[in-house]
């Protein structure tokens, strides 16, 4: 689940030799894929989902001022892709060369990838339960459902997340292989059970818990909505569910292909051919994963109403004050336009 699988240790195989299995050496092929596709496809990502995720951050943060769980989800949840495309400079480097960055660093972006991947499926988790609190169980939702309760949840799910991460910042570390540096996971020898034992439990907090959840949540909404037919409630539920939706089609087929990359590393898969065909399943599909956080910004621009009219508020404000003249009494403080110039209103301000 990271830009190369290194972090992982999936595809070792891939980028050299492995202590507990023997190499099995890609193609020109998928030399060619890596060493060119790979880091244009990571800087496209790194500077849609910084750009995208960060004006997230700043509607939610100087427009609508955190008023409800949903913001707290939103906020986070934009906090979890930015963390999570962090290391992409560093493995587009990676990807058409060596890891030159040193043994801390491939520590460190081993760290704040998978924190920054689970706290995603976490909070994306925690929204769905918010919206089947908020419209099974109206009357509770009203006690439960506050700022500071969100505030409480979100420092404990980082904190879960950042406990996930531990093992792969343990076992991740920089080492010479074949007279080229590499950042991979290298696990106690002669034991890849350690490496199946990880990838399974990705697979389980990653997508099989949380799916769980959200089926159970989303099945106990739509029994509510049929019974009530309340179009506010369908509205309400439609941005969540739509982020839910594209998450796992998005992240299902990588999860896939490490469950049987899994199951190589405990030789119930142990042929050549698999192993890279395999190694390039997981390439693949995490590749497209990765596209998914530069997502959900679009995803609230489009289904989220409030968040739309939150945006077109804030836009319109800067112009407004871009397009001010500058002036001041020249004592060095700052200056504001009033709102009537260059034909704003307060209306662009205040929603």
């Amino acid at each position: 689940m990271n830009p190369t699988s290194q972090f992982l240790g999936t595809t070792e195989y891939d980028y050299g030799y492995d202590e507990n299995t023997a190499p099995c050496h890609e193609g020109n092929s998928f030399h060619r894929f890596k060493s060119f596709f790979l880091p244009i496809l990571y800087c496209f990502v790194f500077v849609f989902c910084l750009l995208g995720n960060s004006l997230v951050l700043w509607v939610l943060l100087t427009r609508k001022r955190l008023t409800t769980m949903t913001d707290i989800c939103l906020l986070n949840l934009a906090a979890s892709d930015l963390l999570f495309v962090v290391p992409l400079p560093f493995q587009a480097h990676y990807a058409s060369d060596q890891w030159v960055f040193g043994n801390a660093m491939c520590k460190i972006m081993a760290g704040i990838y998978y924190t920054g991947f689970y706290s995603s499926i976490f909070f994306i988790t925690l929204m769905s339960i918010d919206r089947y609190i908020a419209i099974v169980h109206a009357v509770y939702a009203m006690r439960i459902r506050t700022v500071s309760c969100g505030i409480i949840i979100s420092l404990i799910l980082w904190l879960v997340a950042g406990l996930a991460s531990v093992p792969n910042i343990v076992f991740n570390q920089e080492l010479e292989i074949e007279q080229s540096v590499q950042c991979i996971s290298k696990y106690p020898a002669g034991n890849n059970v350690y490496k199946a034992v990880f990838q399974f439990a990705a697979n389980i907090l990653g997508l099989l818990i949380p799916l769980s959840i959200l089926i159970w949540c989303y099945a106990q909404i739509l029994k509510n909505l049929q019974r009530c037919k309340n179009r506010n409630k369908i509205k309400a539920i439609k941005m969540i569910f739509i982020i839910v939706i594209v998450f796992f089609l998005f992240w299902t087929p990588f999860n896939i292909a490490l469950f049987l990359d899994s199951l190589q590393s405990l030789l119930i898969i142990n042929d050549c051919k698999a192993s890279h065909q395999i190694a390039l399943a997981l390439q693949i599909t995490e590749t497209i994963s990765f596209i998914h956080c530069c997502l959900n910004p679009v995803i609230y621009a489009f289904a989220g109403a409030t968040f739309k009219a939150h945006l077109k508020g804030l836009l319109q404000s800067s112009v407004c004050v871009l397009s001010s003249p500058v002036g001041g009494t020249g004592d060095g403080q700052s200056f504001s336009a009033p709102s009537h110039q260059s034909g704003c209103s307060d209306s662009a301000r205040v929603l």
